[in-house]
Order: structure tokens, then C-alpha cells, then sequence
């Protein structure tokens, strides 16, 4: 019988992704033994040809601020920088290398996808890196003990480009229009959904184990697969 798992659906550079990451860690350190997590990128930047950070940065200006002030997380003044001054940034914000970074990470640590996403949405949103820079993941292999070299060239392989690319496909496929949002598939047959946009803890952790009482008892009205 297959474990359980819980597909957390995000995008590292989806503002509301970063307000859920204390959530999303703490469902993962209270779950983890239970259910195995799959972090799915989901593709929310990728302009047919490069857009500097100043075509959204207006918005980002008074969004950071809800993100903010419904979650308690706070953006760091280093990424504000780029939002508030984008003529002199150098960012052009698109979603595919994180998610190749995701996917060489996984291959490594599948155990360790949560707080990896997290780490990323922390190192651009608070950190200020940009992650379509290889230098950006530099600490974050140092501080998983990931080797270096090895992983920088499998970023440059097909293979990954792919995958990440598969992540996005799959996003689309389960009719994800906006992040984080998350799935719970009990059996091969059946996928159940506990959330879609920010949701606190509280509420997430009752929605699971609803969804855990039900389906003990043989109660499906939860599937929405």
C-alpha cells in the first residue's frame, strides 16, 4: 500500500508562497512521518522572451504589504530595494531555474523538499538574491552539504530543464490557478485537495484530519479527484 502523500504546489516567486512558508514548515515537521511531501513548481513567470522586474514591480509595491499583514512575514529590505527602485535593478524575474534547482534538489534530498522551497523563497524575498543567478543557491548548498560543482552542472543538463518543465504540465494539469495550493492523495485513485491560496495553519491542519477521518470511515465527499 502506498504512503500518503501531500503535494504542496508553489512558485518561489509567488509572494503568497513566501507569507505560507511558516505554514507549509510547520505541516511538514508535524506530518512528515505520516505522508510524504512533493514540492510541485509551478511555472507562475515564464515570459516568452526576458521582462525586467519593472513590469510588476508596481504591483509588488502595495502587495507585499497584504502578504505582509495577513500572514506576519516580513520582506526583507534588500528585495524591497529592486521593487522600489526596478530602473536601477538588474532583475529578470522567471520562474525555471528555481524550479530546476527543485528538481536537482529533490534527487538529493527528497526528504528535505519543504524547507528547501521555503529556504529559496526566503533567500529571494527577504535575502534579496535573485534566483535566475546560479550564485544565489551558493549557502543554500553549502548549508545542505549538497556538492557544489556536481550540482551547478546538473542545473545546465537537459534532464532537469525537463522535469521542472514536467512540474509546471502537472500544475496545469490539476487546474492550479493561483499558489500555494495543496493536494493529499491517500490512495492511487484518489486526490483529495486542502487548499487553495494562503490558508493558516490552524485551518489547514483541520482540513487534513478531516479528510483523515473520512476516508477511515469510508466517507469520500472530500475527493476531488
Amino acid at each position: 500500500m502506498m504512503k500518503p502523500v501531500i503535494y504542496y504546489c508553489y512558485d518561489a516567486y509567488c509572494g503568497w508562497c513566501y507569507g505560507f512558508s511558516p505554514v507549509i514548515k510547520r505541516i511538514w515537521e508535524e506530518y512528515r512521518h505520516e505522508f510524504d511531501f512533493q514540492v510541485l513548481s509551478g511555472g507562475m513567470i515564464r515570459p516568452a522572451s526576458p521582462r525586467h522586474i519593472r513590469s510588476m514591480a508596481p504591483f509588488i509595491q502595495s502587495a507585499y504589504k497584504q502578504v505582509e499583514s495577513t500572514t506576519g512575514v516580513v520582506f526583507g529590505q534588500d528585495f524591497l530595494w529592486h521593487v522600489f527602485n526596478p530602473e536601477e535593478s538588474d532583475w529578470f524575474p522567471d520562474s525555471l531555474k528555481p524550479a530546476i534547482a527543485m528538481a536537482v534538489f529533490r534527487e538529493y534530498l527528497p526528504l528535505l523538499q519543504v524547507p528547501f522551497a521555503c529556504d529559496l523563497q526566503y533567500a529571494l524575498n527577504y535575502e534579496g538574491r535573485d534566483l535566475c543567478d546560479d550564485e544565489a543557491y551558493r549557502h543554500l548548498l553549502e548549508k545542505y552539504e549538497l556538492p557544489v560543482d556536481e550540482f551547478y552542472s546538473k542545473m545546465k543538463a537537459e534532464e532537469y530543464h525537463d522535469q521542472a518543465l514536467y512540474d509546471f504540465s502537472l500544475c496545469q494539469q490539476l487546474r492550479i490557478t493561483g499558489f500555494p495550493t495543496m493536494f493529499m492523495q491517500i490512495t492511487d485513485s484518489k486526490l483529495y485537495q486542502l487548499s487553495r491560496g494562503y490558508l493558516d495553519f490552524e485551518s489547514l491542519q483541520s482540513t487534513i484530519e478531516k479528510i483523515k477521518a473520512e476516508t477511515a470511515t469510508g466517507n469520500t465527499k472530500a475527493d476531488v479527484s
